[in-house]
C-alpha cells in the first residue's frame, strides 16, 4: 500500500477563482474577517484514489502520531508505504516511537521544498476548487463538513506509479 500525505489549513475566508457571471454583474464573494482555521491530515492511496482523512485543531507531533494510527487502522495488516513531506511535526520522538510500535508502517520524506511532487497537493487543489473558492458557508464547521465530505466521497486518480514503473519499484510493499 502506497499513499501520499500532507495537511492543509482551512479558513472561513473564502478564496476566489474565475467564475462565470452575466454581463455587468459582478459576482461577491463574502471575506469572514477573522482567522478561524481547521487542519485537515489526508493521505492519498495511490492505487485506488481513495481519501484518508483527519481533522486537527493543531499539527503538531501528537496529531501527527493520531493520523498515522488511523493510516494503519484503515489498512489492517497491511505493509504501507507513506511519502510525506518534511514538515517539523513529521519528526522526533513521538513520531520514532509510533514507527517502532507499528513496523507495518513505512515513512519516505520527498526532499525539501517539492511541494510539486506530492499527489496529495492535488487532491487539497481540487476540494479547495470545488468547495472554499468562492464559498458562502458562514460557519467553519460546515465548511469543514463539506470539505471532508469532498474528500471522503470522490476518488482522486493519480499517475505517479504508472510514471514510475511501480510493479518493479515497490514489490517489497506488495
Amino acid at each position: 500500500m502506497i499513499v501520499a500525505g500532507d495537511e492543509a489549513s482551512l479558513y472561513l475566508q473564502a478564496t476566489r477563482q474565475v467564475v462565470w457571471a452575466p454581463v455587468g454583474q459582478t459576482p461577491v464573494v463574502k471575506v469572514d474577517p477573522g482567522r478561524a482555521n481547521l487542519h485537515f491530515y489526508g493521505a492519498l492511496d495511490l492505487q485506488t484514489g481513495k481519501e484518508i482523512v483527519m481533522r486537527a485543531t493543531v499539527m503538531k507531533a501528537v496529531s501527527s502520531v493520531l493520523f498515522l494510527l488511523k493510516l494503519v487502522l484503515a489498512y489492517p495488516n497491511r505493509k504501507i508505504l507513506l511519502l510525506w513531506d518534511r514538515a517539523p511535526w513529521h519528526f522526533g520522538p513521538a513520531i520514532r516511537n509510533f514507527l517502532v510500535a507499528h513496523p507495518t508502517l513505512e515513512i519516505f520524506y520527498f526532499p525539501p521544498a517539492s511541494p510539486d511532487l506530492n499527489p496529495q497537493e492535488h487532491v487539497w487543489k481540487d476540494a479547495r476548487a470545488h468547495v472554499t473558492h468562492n464559498h458562502i458557508i458562514n460557519k467553519l464547521d460546515t465548511l469543514a463538513d463539506s470539505f471532508e465530505a469532498h474528500l471522503t466521497q470522490n476518488t482522486f486518480p493519480c499517475s505517479l506509479l504508472d510514471l514510475h514503473n511501480y510493479p518493479p519499484l515497490c514489490a517489497r510493499f506488495i
